[in-house]
């Protein structure tokens, strides 16, 4: 009986997180890196990676706050890659010294992705919406500019009652003030990435819009070109599709990692740091069992 009461606390009360995707106001997320950390230093979560969109510019704050909480921190980035039709998302995991090809990589995606706001300014303008990139940027203090600053600011102001309606008839691929991103190229982004002494992880695979017959090859072909992991837990997802993913990576010798995802409560406010798909806690075995070896042996092979 003490054992089973004994699990139970534990379970309830000693269940230690991690989390292995999480955007700060360095990309499109709500809070700065050291607020991040203090939000969730006492929520039991003991690895933090923080992986904004296209840039590192957070990590050194978050590392530095994370060492006062003791919470394990991890380097990333997420990096959009090219590919038709979907969204292919690349995050980079356990970076140390960040390479020069990262760096052009980054340099690459930030001047494109501010010339694709410019055209999506132009295409409201021409629609009857008067905004520009100087109203955005002083309605949003973060560094990276995209879709879901659109889409706020246009609920803001009443053009849209919600920001999915912002998604749904004007942002979302096929709608009017949609314009496409242009990416960075997989194979050279795979090896930016081990280069900065990093792992590179396919994130939310889902988004890459395929059906399962299909999707299994892609990995399979992604893994040939270097990608070494998937992020088979996400909240994009449902509980049976992570684990139908997560035995399609152990088919194809693919390590698993879990994110929430987690931009902020103004952002998204279905996402909470340390919980995944189906509101599930994200275990600890992500890193321990998962990332790090696969770091461990990335790193002692190159």
């Amino acid at each position: 009986m003490f054992f089973i009461i004994s699990q139970i606390f534990f379970l309830c009360y000693g269940f230690s997180m991690i989390d292995l995707h999480i955007h700060t106001l360095f990309s499109d997320g709500q809070y700065t890196p050291a607020e991040f950390i203090k939000k969730v230093a006492d929520k039991n979560i003991e690895v933090i990676a923080i992986t904004d969109h296209d840039t590192v510019d957070g990590l050194e704050e978050g590392e530095f706050e994370a060492k006062k909480y003791g919470i394990t921190f991890v380097r990333g980035i997420e990096l959009n890659i090219e590919r038709p039709n979907c969204e292919c998302h690349l995050l980079g995991l356990g970076l140390q010294e960040i390479s020069p090809e990262l760096k052009k990589i980054i340099s690459s995606l930030q001047k494109s992705r501010n010339e694709r706001n410019e055209q999506m300014i132009s295409l409201m303008n021409a629609g009857g919406i008067e905004i520009t990139m100087e109203d955005l940027q002083n309605e949003f203090s973060c560094h990276v500019l995209g879709r879901p600053h659109f889409a706020a600011w246009l609920e803001k102001h009443g053009i849209v009652k919600h920001r999915q309606d912002a998604f749904d008839k004007y942002l979302a691929r096929g709608r009017p003030w949609f314009v496409e991103r242009v990416g960075a190229d997989l194979d050279d982004s795979i090896e930016a990435i081990y280069k900065s002494g990093g792992i590179p992880v396919l994130a939310h695979p889902l988004s890459l819009y395929l059906s399962w017959t299909k999707l299994e090859p892609v990995l399979q072909d992604f893994k040939e070109r270097g990608i070494a992991g998937i992020e088979a837990f996400h909240p994009g997802a449902r509980v049976t599709e992570c684990l139908r993913l997560e035995e399609m990576a152990r088919r194809n010798g693919l390590f698993v990692t879990a994110g929430s995802d987690f931009h902020g409560e103004k952002v998204r406010a279905d996402r909470h740091p340390g919980i995944t798909c189906g509101g599930k806690k994200i275990e600890n075995r992500f890193y321990y069992d998962e990332l790090l070896p696969a770091l461990e042996k990335a790193r002692s092979s190159r």
